[in-house]
């Protein structure tokens, strides 16, 4: 009963955003459109406004990995391709690496800060060095998109920073994920990552249910003021995997719990004979071709014009949601060690001297990339 309230109540809620966004009123906040897949099956588990359009954010992160794993698979680029930070790359907004023109990372790890600390100088540099040019790469990506049958996506950037014609839905997302999963099982780990370790700055993933949910294994997260807070989770548990997708909600807590609930029934809960697949939903919604815009609701006082600061890493709300699926984590976060490729050098050079820095204070020394138990030899006092 509590269940069937609670569904009426998000219905009825949405239909009042699409209201507001169609005569121009700030909407009260709401979880937006969501969906839950049986990666396996693709069988759809629940949905709701799963063809409406939003703001991808830096969900749009996944369609530029999923291009560079094309690309790798064609022969083209490796892994160890240097992706070499451009003038105009480094000059993308924040959230970024900082790295500055000419210093170069390996496509490993330049997918590994993408889909973690979600940079947008290196997404831009990725489609840059891969694509020849970042509209090259950005009709990549919008071909692979009408290729999967993501019929409403359209990409604009490699990152996912706001601009008219930047769309996609919650089912659209489904559709590549299930492709990611199933064309690339190799590259389940850039997606599971606790976090990366870039010198002596570390990253958390801003998903949150990486190693605090039972079974989640992925995927990425996004937020502008015009999406709210965007998430695709992954989670495998006894035999089940499933996808679940949040956009819209209003922080970082929301999503969250949302987002483990989903998790937690498509794992839990089994699903019926005559439920159709993602591929096969009908699309619905009188409002579904109008790209939905909460910024008003998001980024503005309530009755004022000053805008509220808000980002992906803190929630400003002051949000106490909590799930009884995600547990605290009482350990640290597992590091990815990433390598910044000095402007000049290569991938091998640079990796010799991330290990000299690192064993340098052990007091050890490095000989032909091995770590050796030699003392470094210090200077002779002056008398």
């Amino acid at each position: 009963m509590r269940n069937a309230i609670r569904q009426a109540m998000t219905r009825a809620t949405a239909a009042t955003l699409g209201l507001a966004l169609a005569i121009g009123m700030t909407a009260p906040a709401y979880a937006g459109p969501h969906m839950l897949v049986d990666i396996r099956s693709g069988k759809v588990i629940e949905h709701e406004d799963a063809f409406q359009k939003w703001y991808p954010a830096s969900l749009t992160k996944l369609m530029t990995a999923y291009v560079a794993f094309r690309q790798v698979k064609s022969g083209k680029w490796t892994m160890q391709t240097p992706i070499v930070m451009t003038k105009r790359a480094a000059a993308e907004p924040p959230s970024k690496l900082g790295l500055k023109p000419g210093q170069a990372l390996t496509l490993d790890d330049a997918l590994k800060v993408l889909l973690v600390k979600s940079a947008n100088d290196v997404a831009y540099a990725i489609a840059e060095n891969l694509g020849g040019t970042m509209p090259n790469y950005v009709a990549m990506m919008n071909a692979e998109a009408r290729r999967l049958g993501m019929n409403s996506t359209n990409f604009i950037n490699p990152h996912g920073l706001p601009g008219g014609g930047q769309y996609t839905t919650a089912r659209d997302l489904a559709v590549l994920v299930l492709a990611i999963k199933r064309e690339f099982p190799q590259y389940s780990g850039y997606f599971s990552l606790e976090g990366v370790q870039v010198g002596k700055r570390k990253f958390g993933n801003y998903n949150k249910l990486i190693a605090r949910f039972d079974g989640a294994d992925g995927m990425k997260t996004g937020y502008i003021c015009a999406s709210g807070y965007n998430q695709v989770s992954t989670a495998t548990r006894n035999g089940k995997a499933v996808i679940s997708v949040v956009l819209g909600s209003d922080s970082l807590a929301g999503r969250t719990v949302l987002s483990a609930d989903l998790l937690q029934k498509g794992l839990t809960e089994g699903t019926g004979f005559g439920d159709p697949t993602v591929y096969k939903l009908k699309p619905y919604g009188a409002a579904r071709d109008q790209v939905s815009d909460i910024s008003e609701m998001m980024c503005r006082k309530r009755g004022k014009k000053k805008k509220v600061v808000r980002s992906e890493s803190t929630d400003e709300v002051g949000d106490k949601k909590t799930s009884p699926w995600v547990h605290q984590l009482t350990r640290p976060l597992a590091m990815a060690q990433i390598t910044i490729i000095p402007a000049g050098k290569d991938s091998a050079a640079a990796e010799a001297d991330a290990a000299v820095e690192e064993v340098a204070d052990a007091g050890l020394l490095v000989v032909n990339g091995r770590k050796v138990s030699v003392p470094v030899p210090q200077p002779r006092p002056v008398n």
